[in-house]
């Protein structure tokens, strides 16, 4: 039995001897940094221990040593303030002066950023001004930037560099809500190499064309046989645009103000059988098949709150002030089927298409301009789809419609004139008496609106605003 025992516990020594062995023999990383120090990151640094590319800001900053080493990246240090790990060897110690050392980086990036903001304001690529800043500072600079008396450490094999094709660093190597804002971060990325990995305020001019069907949405007086028809429309839209952008915010909140003009008409069908009295006569007007089509020149001011998705979908809506300038109007009128008599109630004669109590020929004007500069306030809404294109401007579609909730135009309780073939002022006997040809507007129609809804096509001029602030402090 003791031999057994003293056997097991000879073998148990030599296993641990020959672990101990192993160890020894495993490589090791001697960090010169320790937890707490200051840091910043060296420019010839392109990359995370990850494979990913630092944002431009980084370089500026002093980090906090927060985790020295893991199982993925041996020699990898986890940086505080980024959540991110580096190499060692990229890495300079601050501790002594931290501050004199961020600022001569930010003296360094001074060449960027005003090659950048001149290019913004020729409309250049300020990308590629950027890169070419600094490549002549590089090329100005020959002396390495300094560093603060590293610690002299014997050299180490190095530990194999991992692949940077690698996932982020698994939960062993950072909280949850760490791994969170590393995967924010790099969504983000406010990369100078790319104007797609940063967001900011801009200002956007628009020349649209939209056109679709159209409605004067007019309401007939009580008694009239008015059939009011549909029509269509077509404007040109001269907008301008502000937008707020944020990093991390999918959605920019914009404002629209512009001019628009364009045309639009509606059509009329009816039949007059209408009764009035003037002076002494009862006159009765027939006039069957009447057609009209009604015209309209107007202009359009709107005032629409924006939004755009960073996928590209819109969805503008607003109020918008519409004016009508124009108004022409067009009948068709057959004078063989028109028949106006007239009554004379004191002689008890009835005279039929009778010069002196009123005859229409056709030689009567059929068509004229009932110019209304009358206010429509409309509700509008556009939705719809815009792509970005390699210049920078971007091409939308999508749909609209606008409904008019406000007209300044009275309410005609009553038709406005007797009939729309109306007699004024009959002569008296041996004189001709004169045929009025009204608009089927001014005379059947009680109210009148405005409503559109169609397609509209737009392209977007984009630029820069001059003095971007949040641009600036996300850029440099």
């Amino acid at each position: 039995m003791k031999t057994i025992k003293s056997i097991l516990i000879a073998a148990t020594m030599i296993c641990a001897t020959a672990v101990s062995a192993q160890e020894a023999q495993a490589p090791k990383h001697e960090f010169k940094v320790a937890i707490g120090d200051s840091v910043m990151i060296k420019r010839e640094c392109q990359k995370y221990c990850t494979g990913e590319t630092p944002s431009v800001w980084v370089w500026d900053k002093v980090h906090t040593v927060r985790q020295l080493g893991t199982k993925r990246f041996p020699d990898g240090v986890l940086l505080m303030n980024i959540y991110s790990w580096m190499c060692e060897e990229c890495l300079i110690p601050v501790n002594g002066n931290a501050n004199e050392q961020a600022e001569q980086a930010k003296k360094e990036q001074a060449g960027q950023k005003k090659a950048y903001e001149q290019a913004v304001k020729e409309g250049k690529d300020p990308n590629a001004a950027a890169e070419k800043a600094k490549t002549e500072e590089a090329k100005k600079v020959e002396k390495p930037e300094p560093q603060v008396a590293p610690v002299p450490v014997k050299e180490e094999p190095k530990a194999e560099e991992p692949k940077p094709a690698e996932e982020p660093k698994p939960a062993e190597e950072a909280k949850p809500e760490e791994a969170e804002t590393v995967k924010h971060e790099s969504a983000k990325g406010d990369s100078i190499h790319s104007q797609q990995h940063f967001k900011h305020n801009y200002h956007r001019f628009t020349i649209g064309v939209r056109g679709g069907a159209a409605s004067q949405l007019h309401q007939a007086v009580a008694g009239s046989d008015a059939k009011w028809g549909v029509g269509g429309d077509v404007l040109l839209d001269l907008q301008y645009a502000h937008y707020w952008a944020k990093n991390g915010r999918p959605v920019d909140l914009g404002l629209i103000v512009g001019l628009s003009a364009g045309y639009a008409q509606g059509s009329f069908a009816g039949n007059v059988n209408n009764s009035f009295r003037k002076g002494d006569l009862n006159y009765n007007v027939v006039a069957p098949n009447i057609k009209e089509t009604d015209h309209q020149v107007q202009l359009e001011i709107p005032l629409m709150f924006s939004l755009i998705h960073d996928c590209g979908f819109f969805f503008n809506v607003g109020p918008r002030f519409m004016l009508p300038v124009y108004t022409p109007f067009k009948q068709t009128i057959d004078p063989a089927n028109t028949v106006i008599s007239a009554y004379n109630d004191l002689t008890g004669v009835t005279m039929v298409n009778n010069p002196v109590t009123g005859v229409y020929n056709g030689e009567a004007p059929t068509e004229g301009n009932n110019l209304q500069m009358k206010i429509n306030i409309m509700l509008t809404a556009e939705l719809g789809y815009e792509w970005l294109l390699k210049s920078g401007n971007s091409l939308g579609l999508g749909v609209y419609a606008d409904y008019c909730v406000y007209n300044s135009r009275p309410v005609l309780n009553a038709a406005k004139y007797a009939s729309l073939l109306d007699i004024s002022n009959p002569p008296s006997a041996g004189g001709t008496a004169n045929v009025d040809i009204h608009s089927a507007t001014d005379t059947y129609a009680g109210r009148v609106g405005f409503f559109d809804a169609g397609i509209k096509l737009a392209y977007h001029f984009n630029w820069p605003k001059k003095k971007a602030e949040v641009r600036e402090e996300k850029l440099f």
